[in-house]
């Protein structure tokens, strides 16, 4: 049986079809590669940036928090309280696993703070007194500019450091 040369064949309407949809294929493939790295390069040259909230910041005067009550931030997770000695701030973070700590006034006399996914409890200056947490909550940085209160979250200090009024 001998060989058909295809090439010197006149080209059907089949054939014709076939390739423009090849060709149409190959091109829609690379507009599509295209626009992606187009998209790749435009997100490279922008900043990626995250931008978070300050961890030094006001808080309030020290006039607004009476002797033996606490101030709670829970926007920025810290409790901010006040005895005789003068004010302090905790972290509402439980040292346990991490959950949020909220505050509760069990009586008139006695204030205290409880971790209600697994029952760790605080006394009034975060010293653990009872459920499993480890140690007590963390003490952050607490200054006096001008009569306000200001925090810095990212400054712990050490338990039981009172800022004197």
């Amino acid at each position: 049986m001998a060989l058909v040369d295809d090439l010197n064949e006149p080209i059907s309407e089949r054939e014709i079809t076939r390739r423009r949809a090849l060709l149409t294929l190959g091109g829609g493939a690379l507009g599509v590669a295209s626009l992606g790295g187009i998209v790749t390069l435009l997100r490279f040259m922008s900043p990626n940036v995250l931008f978070e909230p300050a961890t030094r910041f006001k808080v309030g005067r020290v006039e607004d928090i009476p002797i033996g009550s606490v101030l709670v931030i829970p926007k920025r997770k810290i409790f901010v309280a006040r005895n005789d000695q003068g004010c302090f701030a905790m972290s509402s973070v439980c040292t346990h696993l991490g959950c949020m700590v909220q505050h509760q006034t069990a009586s008139k006399a006695k204030e205290e703070f409880f971790c209600p996914c697994h029952g760790s409890r605080f006394d009034f200056e975060g010293n653990v007194v009872g459920g499993p947490a480890p140690r007590p909550l963390d003490q952050v940085s607490l200054e006096i500019d001008g009569g306000e209160l200001v925090v810095d979250i990212k400054e712990t200090v050490p338990h039981g450091t009172v800022t004197e009024v």
